[in-house]
């Protein structure tokens, strides 16, 4: 019996943010804002309200989905945080920007339980995890209890040991494995909306991080979205000799491999220049 084409598409995806039902059947994009001063390339830029704010809107105007908001730095030796000195940090940034921009949807990039109570009760629509709950015993716990959709990120075990580069006989079938057995605790705890984040930069060779593009539609399983953050990613400017502002070229073109493969997320930096991409497409 022959299956109709229709049997072989992709599958469609959607999340659960706060009763809204965002449909990623295509592209999202997440704009990244860093209040922090030590980010590896736009440090110091938007750690006060107010530009904070202008940066948010820029990225709105240009067509972000969703905002990613982090107050703490995750690159090499950036300085380290405490649940309470990333609150502080960020203050009233999303509380103003819910007022500001009640349409966009807002990601809370932390690792900390309590920094997501405090992000919930601002009305935080998603939770973006890099530590895949391992930093805080009570974060998956505290995830469950909002019932915001979950990115579950793959990284190192620890905040001291994230960076560390590991040797991957295979990498995406070490990536399913990882993931396999969170998805089960997620379950376990009711996380029921998770989009699966491979950990680009983080503990990977730049061959294993080429080898994630080249096979990505392999990973996760078919069963979950995928967020991609490639976005001035040391494995692109590094052998080319280049700053991390350098690359949005290179860049674009492989968020176009990525956006063939499956992706529905891209966490960019430059959203202007990916949403005149995804038009293309």
């Amino acid at each position: 019996m022959k299956l109709p084409a229709s049997s072989f598409q992709l599958p469609s995806f959607s999340i659960n943010c706060r009763g809204n039902l965002i449909d990623l059947s295509s592209p999202k994009i997440m704009g990244i804002l860093n209040l922090t001063p030590d980010s590896f390339s736009d440090g110091g830029k938007f750690n006060d309200e107010k530009s904070a704010l202008l940066q948010a809107e820029k990225m709105i105007k240009e067509g972000a989905n969703f905002i990613d908001i982090g107050a703490q730095s995750t690159r090499p030796n950036a300085q380290f945080l405490s649940a309470k000195e990333e609150i502080l940090r960020i203050g009233n940034v999303i509380s103003l920007m819910k007022k500001e921009f009640p349409e966009t949807l807002i990601s809370l990039d932390t690792f900390y339980a309590d920094v997501v109570k405090f992000g919930f009760d601002e009305g935080i629509d998603l939770v973006n995890d890099i530590s895949g709950g391992d930093f805080d015993k009570n974060l998956l716990k505290t995830v469950a209890e909002t019932k915001l959709p979950y990115i579950l990120m793959h990284s190192n075990s620890s905040y001291q040991k994230m960076h560390e580069k590991i040797k991957y006989e295979d990498i995406i079938l070490s990536l399913n494995f990882d993931f396999s057995k969170k998805i089960n605790e997620l379950q376990q705890l009711g996380i029921d909306d998770v989009i699966l984040d491979p950990g680009f930069g983080f503990g990977k060779t730049i061959e294993d991080q080429y080898k994630m593009i080249d096979e990505l539609e392999y990973i996760g399983f078919g069963k979950y979205p995928l967020l991609i953050g490639i976005s001035r990613k040391s494995f692109i400017y590094k052998p080319l000799g280049k700053l991390p502002t350098e690359i949005n070229e290179e860049t674009q073109n492989l968020h176009r491999k990525i956006l063939e493969k499956g992706a529905k997320i891209l966490r960019v930096h430059d959203v202007a220049e990916t949403r005149n991409l995804v038009g293309e497409l």
